[in-house]
């Protein structure tokens, strides 16, 4: 098994969702309405663009400074950074006081309800490079068949394995789970007093990943019919909810941690489900910890995981919008993603960096891997208050009912999708 120790800084600028903001409209499959203007007439000026972002750091907000400084060089236009303290705040109030942002970061959950009530402007199908883009990905920024924005980068789940504590367990890499039996075989073989075989949070964002295993997931693909309470989420919970009880599953809350990095650090766990962030975080605070990274073992389904993105997002009412579709061309270029990748860490979102991405991360492969059967998360609007209550409920999944967890957020989701 392959150890490593000083690994890059991946820093959560991939994934760094914001909280949504309250809207009251219908989901995914809304009329058409507030939503942007299907052609191809941007607005053009001399004015200068202001660039806001929802950082990890200070790495993440130098590295988009130099790249727009650069941009800005090249194509005459003045470009300023603007690093939010509370990206959502701030934009809401920007597009309250009519003087949003030009470009900005966009999460998945604020996505409808900013085409919905007109506030974004809808522009992927312009973009010259619009055909690089991991397809997933594209479909996680389309709204009613309209690919909106341009996803800047992504992060998928995995399954990262304590090498030490595996070793001296007597494993080796051809016991590496690729199946849900396998990984409860060798989670109960690492499994001690004072830590767990697996452990990951109590959240969809985690267990969503065996409910796609199984072959289920919150929401249609479309967008458009609620699906919770499938046989096969049941399924998936049913298995998760049987190794917590028997001990060798674990949240990461109930063993004394913030989240599983913390807990893989301390060698809580000795495996964890988490995403590709969790590297810069076991460099910055556990240095010493020895890991390998493996994809997720199929379930009764096949392979599945989750995916977390955001995109660029462009101001409906940004004065000098040709300039902001040349900026975000720039930034989603292979070169730049990679320098970004480099930076602070990021998976590129296009799929000509790969090659190149993975050459420089071999450690980190099986993270790009997923993206070929990783699922976002619903882009409905209300969905972050569904998800939210189906939080609290799995955090009691060990003790709980599947069954009636599933028929609650059913009946929540059908509340807010299609409606």
């Amino acid at each position: 098994m392959k150890r490593h120790t000083a690994v890059r800084l991946l820093g959560v600028g991939a994934l760094a969702t914001t909280a949504a903001l309250t809207l009251a409209a219908c989901g995914q499959g809304f009329d058409d309405g507030g939503g942007s203007d299907a052609s191809d007439d941007l607005t053009s000026s001399d004015d200068a663009l202001t660039v806001m972002i929802g950082s990890s750091g200070e790495a993440e907000t130098a590295a988009v400074e130099e790249a727009i400084a650069a941009w800005s060089a090249e194509s005459g236009v003045d470009a300023e950074v603007l690093a939010a303290t509370n990206l959502s705040q701030e934009l809401a109030q920007g597009f309250a006081a009519g003087s949003p942002p030009d470009l900005f970061y966009l999460s998945t959950d604020q996505l409808a309800g900013f085409v919905d009530n007109g506030s974004v402007r809808a522009y992927g199908d312009l973009l010259d490079n619009k055909d690089d883009f991991y397809p997933s990905l594209v479909s996680n920024f389309t709204v009613d068949g309209e690919f909106v924005c341009a996803p800047k980068d992504f992060s998928t789940l995995a399954l990262v394995i304590n090498t030490t504590l595996w070793e001296a367990a007597g494993l080796t890499d051809a016991d590496i789970p690729t199946t849900w039996d396998e990984l409860a075989s060798v989670a109960q073989t690492l499994t001690t007093d004072g830590r767990v075989g697996l452990a990951f949070g109590a959240e969809y964002q985690r267990l969503g990943a065996f409910m796609a295993q199984a072959g289920g997931r919150l929401v249609s693909a479309d967008g458009t019919e609620a699906v919770a309470d499938s046989p096969e989420n049941v399924e998936a919970l049913t298995y998760v909810k049987d190794h917590l009880a028997d001990g060798t599953f674990a949240f990461a809350a109930d063993i004394g941690a913030g989240w599983g990095g913390e807990a893989f650090g301390k060698e809580l766990a000795a495996m964890v489900v988490e995403g590709n962030w969790i590297t810069g975080g076991l460099a910055a605070d556990f240095p010493d910890v020895e890991y390998t990274v493996a994809q997720l073992p199929e379930g009764p389904a096949g392979p599945g995981t989750m995916q977390f993105t955001n995109c660029w997002g462009m101001a409906s009412d940004s004065p000098n919008q040709e300039a902001v579709l040349d900026l975000v061309e720039y930034l989603t270029s292979t070169d730049q993603q990679l320098a970004f990748s480099e930076a602070f860490g990021p998976m590129p979102s296009i799929e000509s960096a790969a090659a190149d991405w993975e050459a420089a991360n071999p450690e980190l492969a099986a993270f790009l891997a997923g993206s070929d059967y990783a699922i976002g998360m619903p882009t409905n609007i209300g969905i972050t208050e569904v998800i939210t209550d189906f939080n609290a409920q799995l955090e009691s999944l060990a003790t709980g009912d599947p069954q009636q967890m599933l028929e609650s957020v059913q009946t929540n989701l059908e509340a807010v999708v299609g409606g």
